[in-house]
């Protein structure tokens, strides 16, 4: 029996694009002869559409926006949709599991995820809790250090707190974290809206550039190191990729770098000792099993010249082209990218199958 599997992609962020691109990579990649593909396409001003199912992989992205054969649904309306009663004549074509390939906020935060919580729908990757944490760098961060795991200092604000008193905050950053510094939306991903800052003028205008797309911001002290990243597969029990090193051509891995101009250099596996390996490896379920992750994991560290590890973050939905480095982490571990989507869906399947031994009714 084919596994039917609904691609969610899309999506109210400043990532929607990145979601089509990583939506069309896993296409292709699919085995027609495993899975039934149905795509649900959420467009940018948050409208659901529901497509027929995929027979042959998408050449243009804009085929996957479904102008042309896509029925608009309600979100609220999937459960019916996706899982038809069992005395609907429908109910052999119900969908088995839900990938969703959604970057940044109102996807990757935790919103999605509790919507298929609600309606019993299992789906691929991090569940509620660790998805919200994960897509909140200061509440991650706050939990990382509850947890014990060394990171760079940082401060965080909200709008109206630097609207009220905007000398103050950037004094609190010179005193406390100095520069060079980073400012961050907390709850973006991708590297939009980060700014590196030297002076008080660039800070100031990094503030107002990371304000535009949250009300949170993060700004975090500049580390001096390698940037190391590893990935983690499973659920109760995870396991490591081989360790990458990411080289940047320009001053950090921004946006522009990772997706558009490609001007970046990837070392997998990294040049690094057998040691500071199973450190990062170590550091990587750590933060894993802090968050309580499930499914996958991209996580992203400092290595010194004094090889110390130092924990950036952590994405929970990484990027998952072919050429992202999340896949060619486990491709260099000897985990094909056909066969790295497979592993999700399953691990989808076994959490959600864990769920339901958990007794709701006293």
């Amino acid at each position: 029996m084919k596994i039917k599997l609904g691609l969610l992609y899309g999506g109210k962020s400043a990532e929607h694009k990145v979601s089509l691109q990583t939506a069309r990579a896993v296409i292709k990649a699919l085995d027609l002869s495993k899975f039934e593909i149905h795509p649900i396409y959420i467009s940018e001003n948050g409208e659901w559409k529901r497509g027929n199912q995929l027979l042959a992989p998408v050449e243009e992205v804009e085929t996957l926006k479904l102008k042309e054969n896509g029925d608009i649904v309600s979100p609220v309306a999937l459960n019916h949709e996706l899982f038809p009663t069992e005395s609907s004549e429908q109910k052999n074509d119900r969908i088995d599991v839900i990938f969703p390939l959604l970057h940044g906020p109102n996807g990757e935060d935790g919103t999605v995820q509790g919507l298929l919580e609600l309606m019993n729908i299992p789906y691929v990757g991090n569940g509620v809790l660790a998805s919200a944490a994960g897509m909140d760098k200061v509440v991650m961060k706050n939990i990382f250090a509850q947890a014990g795991i060394m990171q760079a200092r940082y401060v965080s604000y909200i709008r109206s707190e630097w609207e009220k008193a905007s000398e103050l905050a950037y004094e609190k950053v010179e005193s406390e974290l100095g520069y060079p510094c980073f400012v961050k939306p907390a709850n973006l991903g991708s590297s939009v809206g980060i700014s590196k800052c030297h002076d008080r003028q660039s800070l100031d205008a990094a503030f107002k550039e990371a304000f535009t797309y949250d009300r949170k911001i993060i700004v975090e002290e500049g580390i001096i190191g390698r940037e190391v990243e590893v990935g983690v597969l499973g659920n109760d029990e995870p396991t490591c990729s081989v360790v990458g090193e990411i080289i940047p051509k320009t001053d950090f891995y921004d946006y522009k770098a990772k997706y558009e101009d490609g001007n970046t250099g990837l070392v997998i596996p990294a040049e690094i000792t057998e040691e500071e390996s199973d450190r990062i490896k170590a550091e990587a379920i750590k933060a894993f099993k802090a968050l309580d992750c499930s499914g996958l994991v991209r996580a992203d560290f400092f290595l010194t010249q004094n090889s110390e590890v130092i924990m950036n973050e952590v994405n929970t939905m990484p990027g998952f082209t072919p050429f992202s480095m999340f896949p060619l982490l486990w491709q260099e571990a000897g985990v094909s990218y056909p066969q790295l989507i497979e592993t999700l869906v399953n691990l989808a399947i076994e959490r959600h199958q864990e769920k339901q031994k958990i007794k709701y009714t006293f």
